[in-house]
């Protein structure tokens, strides 16, 4: 009796689930406006676009742009509709509405289940978030106060002079003894030094991730992202990084309430006083700051371990850097001893070929997407209706890896793809829009630290190229696959690190390094946006 009673029990569940699938494919094929962009089904209705996420993630949506050949589609996920963007035209033609189709709502909407604030303090946020009432308010001022800040000018010298000053140290304690080598995880290295370089210049004296307890729990927050944002019972999804927030909150409160921001970068003391200024708790303001600390740390080390790996496997690129960068390097013996000295600052004029390399190493590594919220009914490029609520997805993997726009080899890793001199390979011979370059975003919302991080990135690789020889102990160079990428992250993260052996270069055994930024102001053009500045 009860093997019937448990038989008749599936067989109506099972009933029950298939009139509601029914009724849900039915009822979402009716809301389907024909003047929407065109729907591009999974493979199995309504879950099979999160099924293919959950299988190629940020991939995904390049397979769907293949499939489609559309500049825009709708994708139909469970709860929520998106409009998926693929040309930089009607991406251009996006951002130019930064009300209509706007980023700071998503912002507020996440920031409760990433940094745990309260409810006061996402009411505080959601106040006049986007703008629509004047330049008030926490959001909106927040954002001013972070541009101001990381815009060329002392502030953004200060937090430079800082970070190199840390880089180079760690730098000098890879050096090793003549005649031997040093042997690191690359990716492990870097991000420890980042992190330490990056932090120290945002927080100064009182840097809380100076407690190495502090920095490995915020590492393991982070690495649990994905469960915080899906919110389904994150105490047993997510506990781990539930605690490792915790901890990181905890070392912020500390920070904020003995005043270490008061000795910090600008960045920081205009994050605190905009917070304060709003009405934020402290211990608010300490859980927004977890949620800047990912803003500030998860792309530096992945990308500075990309262009570094990527450098020296590809055949002569390494020894054509050197000679580039060598040019700019200067030398004087002081006591009999011999100081190499570089300003960094000049090679982001002077060095055509490590910006690009730079460039394209963001193009072949990044993966990050660019998204709005549809404020109101809005008609895109006198074409396409936007319903109100949906969301809007501008994958930049997509943009990438485009050969219409690259060329034929688009999926191969070309270091002097963006040289002016440069023959293009694409249809057209001509070169690749500036706009098709996404690893910052773009609009209102492009990244406001992309001259400091660029300042970074740079200034760690050519400090080690300039010093160090580097080969992997496995015999040869292999690139780790990505399939575990945080979805925090604009920079892929390698799934395994690589075992590397370092040695002096011939010839640079002895003498000193004196490494320098000495004007922010002359800015490298990172964006297309940057040219107009």
């Amino acid at each position: 009796m009860a093997i019937e009673i448990s038989q008749n029990a599936l067989l109506v569940f099972l009933a029950v689930g298939v009139v509601t699938y029914i009724l849900l494919t039915r009822m979402l094929g009716t809301m389907q406006d024909p003047r929407e962009p065109p729907p591009v089904s999974g493979s199995i209705p309504y879950i099979g676009h999160v099924i293919g996420l959950m299988r190629s993630k940020f991939n995904y949506y390049v397979q769907l742009s293949h499939q489609s050949s559309l500049p825009i589609f709708t994708m139909t996920m469970p709860g929520q509709k998106m409009y998926i963007v693929t040309t930089p035209d009607l991406i251009q033609a996006i951002q130019k509405q930064p009300k209509a189709l706007a980023f700071p709502p998503i912002e507020a909407k996440f920031a409760s289940k990433i940094c745990g604030s309260t409810e006061d303090a996402h009411k505080i946020l959601m106040k006049n978030v986007n703008g629509d009432d004047g330049d008030w308010g926490l959001s909106m001022e927040a954002y001013a106060g972070m541009r101001a800040a990381l815009s060329a000018g002392p502030g953004l010298d200060d937090m430079n002079r800082v970070m190199i000053q840390n880089i180079a140290a760690s730098l000098d304690s890879l050096k090793p003894s003549p005649g031997s080598h040093t042997k690191i995880e690359l990716a492990k290295w870097l991000r420890q030094s980042v992190t330490a370089a990056t932090t120290n210049s945002v927080y100064g004296p009182q840097n809380p991730f100076k407690d190495l307890a502090v920095a490995d729990a915020f590492w393991q927050f982070e690495s649990n992202l994905m469960a915080l944002l899906v919110g389904i019972l994150p105490s047993l999804t997510a506990h781990k990084g539930l605690a490792g927030r915790t901890k990181v909150v905890k070392a912020f409160e500390h920070y904020f309430r003995t005043d270490g921001h008061k000795k910090a970068s600008i960045l920081m003391k205009n994050r605190y006083e905009t917070s304060a200024k709003n009405g934020v708790s402290v211990e608010d303001v300490a859980r927004f700051e977890v949620g800047g600390a990912v803003a500030i740390l998860v792309n530096t080390a992945p990308a500075v371990f990309w262009m570094l790996l990527l450098a020296y496997s590809h055949p002569g690129l390494v020894d054509e850097l050197r000679r580039d960068i060598g040019e700019m390097m200067t030398e004087k013996t002081s006591n009999g001893d011999t100081i190499r000295s570089l300003d960094i600052t000049s090679l982001k004029t002077s060095c055509p070929l490590l910006t690009s390399t730079f460039q394209e190493v963001l193009r072949y590594r990044s993966m990050g997407t660019s998204v709005r919220q549809v404020m109101e009914d809005t008609v895109l490029d006198g074409k396409w209706l936007l319903k109100k609520d949906c969301m809007i997805q501008m994958p930049s993997r997509v943009i990438h890896k485009d050969n219409s726009i690259w060329g034929s080899d688009v999926d191969e890793f070309n270091p002097r793809r963006f040289m002016k001199d440069e023959p293009q390979k694409t249809q057209s011979g001509r070169r690749p829009n500036a706009t098709a370059f996404r690893a910052f975003g773009g609009g209102t919302t492009l990244c406001p630290g992309r001259h400091f991080a660029t300042n970074e990135i740079l200034a760690v690789v050519t400090m080690f190229i300039m010093r160090y020889d580097m080969k992997p102990t496995a015999g040869e160079w292999s690139l780790p696959t990505t399939q575990n990428t945080n979805v925090a992250t604009v920079v892929m993260e390698p799934d395994t690190d690589v075992e590397v052996e370092l040695s002096t270069r011939d010839g640079f055994e002895e003498g000193q390094w004196a490494f320098d930024l000495k004007d922010s102001g002359m800015v490298f053009a990172v964006v297309a946006e940057d040219r107009t500045e």
